[in-house]
């Protein structure tokens, strides 16, 4: 293992323990069902299951979910990746505002990929700074900036930079309650490796759960896939609408 893997596995390690050591401030456990048609790299359309779990602790916040997907041609897929953050202004005691930026953070994430043929698997390290952002009608907004250190077995995968950008907007049509959210990750090019990718993917979803009790989070919507140079592959441009089908318990 690389030194630079060694210390993203720590930092990982240790932000997970502050996470753990942490009062939860809130917590929240989702269940999504999607189906789409316009993939690309492999079979055009997928079914996808994804958990995800995401919480806001006194020194921390942590983020984890798992995609366990179905190709047209039955074979399957399992993707996670768990990122917490450790707070800088909460570890340290003092206001790290200023602008729009409500926290400066220390950011980790690891990525892991389990396919039915073992040349799929890698285990990717993320780790730099990220910032909890304060802006108008968002419900949250985060952005974080990454060194990554690529487990691929493929020689023409090299180590790369990321930026990921989350946000997430409610909005009321009428009565009716809608979010919108969404992450974009962009990353490098690395000569004689990988292309540049820009994934923004977003999702809109109607509570249709109110309907059935004030507390029910129950939505339907699409997700909007916009996946250019997929995998890093030059050319590869992915543009997906699927349905959509999530549950807070």
């Amino acid at each position: 293992m690389k030194l630079t893997q060694i210390f993203a596995t720590c930092a990982l390690a240790s932000t997970a323990a502050f996470t753990q050591a942490s009062p939860v401030v809130w917590q929240d456990f989702s269940l999504t069902g999607l189906y789409g048609e316009n993939y690309e790299v492999g079979t055009e359309d997928r079914t996808t299951v994804t958990a995800e779990y995401a919480a806001k602790l006194k020194y921390s916040d942590v983020f984890f979910f798992v995609d366990h997907q179905l190709d047209g041609n039955d074979e399957q897929n399992t993707y996670f990746e768990l990122a917490p953050r450790l707070s800088l202004g909460e570890v340290s005691g003092k206001d790290l505002s200023f602008g729009p930026i409500k926290d400066v953070l220390i950011a980790t994430t690891w990525e892991h990929n389990a396919g039915y043929d073992q040349n799929q698997e890698f285990n990717n390290f993320l780790y730099g700074i990220g910032f909890a952002l304060d802006i108008p009608y968002t419900q949250y907004a985060n952005v974080n900036f990454y060194k990554v250190d690529n487990d691929s077995k493929s020689a023409f995968t090299k180590d790369d930079y990321q930026m990921t950008i989350t946000y997430a907007v409610p909005f009321k049509l009428g009565s009716e309650d809608f979010l919108v959210d969404a992450f974009l990750d962009w990353s490098t090019a690395e000569k004689g490796a990988q292309a540049s990718e820009l994934n923004w993917t977003s999702q809109y979803k109607w509570n249709v759960g109110k309907h059935i009790s004030p507390k029910t989070k129950l939505y339907v919507g699409v997700e909007h896939s916009v996946w250019n140079n997929k995998f890093g592959i030059q050319g590869v441009d992915q543009n997906d609408v699927s349905a959509l089908v999530k549950y807070h318990f």
